[in-house]
């Protein structure tokens, strides 16, 4: 899936790019980090879940929860004898959390409560998790296209981020040991706040 992805990324790329966009061999943070991609994942999603049902949203937490894990526990989920763990989890975590969003008054008709329309929300956090992830990739020192096919100037992939004296290298201690840490704290809090706890 990865491999298809990158592919239809790049082939994008190849076809969209203007005379001051870079050569590229691949297509990494091309498509799959834009506004566009966002809008059409979480539109899709939410098209799938209300299409599908129930085992169409086990599919989508499943796959979420998947990379969510392979995210959170990336040195620890490395190999194949790992994967089997990862799936696993994942597939509890998924049976449970839909198992929940079930029981009236937890979730499921948060957003839109007309017949049907259950987990049309769910396409929303998938929408915001991808801005939100083309938002930290524009942190670092390469930039992240995120307002593409919206040329600036002889780019049309114009890798927006702050200026470059305020960008970090991906993996480098400032996010691994600065903010990591105080994200996992903002998350947890958040959290505890949205379940009443503090």
């Amino acid at each position: 899936m990865c491999e298809i992805v990158d592919k239809l990324s790049y082939a994008v790329y190849k076809a969209t790019k203007k005379q001051g966009d870079p050569r590229r061999s691949g297509g990494h943070r091309t498509l799959t980090h834009t506004w566009l991609w966002a809008v059409l994942l979480g539109g899709g999603a939410s098209v799938l879940a209300i299409v599908g049902g129930r085992w169409a949203v086990l599919a989508i937490l499943f796959v979420h929860m998947v990379l969510a894990i392979e995210g959170l526990l990336w040195r620890a989920a490395r190999g194949s004898s790992s994967d089997v763990l990862v799936w696993l989890l994942a597939a509890t975590s998924a049976w449970i959390i839909a198992g929940v969003l079930d029981k009236p008054g937890n979730g499921a008709d948060w957003l839109f409560s007309e017949p049907g329309q259950e987990y049309l929300w769910l396409g929303l956090p998938i929408l915001l998790g991808a801005l939100v992830h083309d938002i930290g990739d524009a942190l670092t020192v390469s930039g992240c296209p995120i307002l593409w096919p919206i040329p600036v100037g002889r780019k049309r992939w114009y890798p927006v981020g702050p200026p470059k004296a305020m960008r970090f290298r991906a993996g480098s201690w400032v996010e691994l040991r600065v903010l990591m840490p105080v994200f996992m704290v903002l998350g947890g809090v958040g959290a505890a706040a949205a379940l009443n706890v503090i």
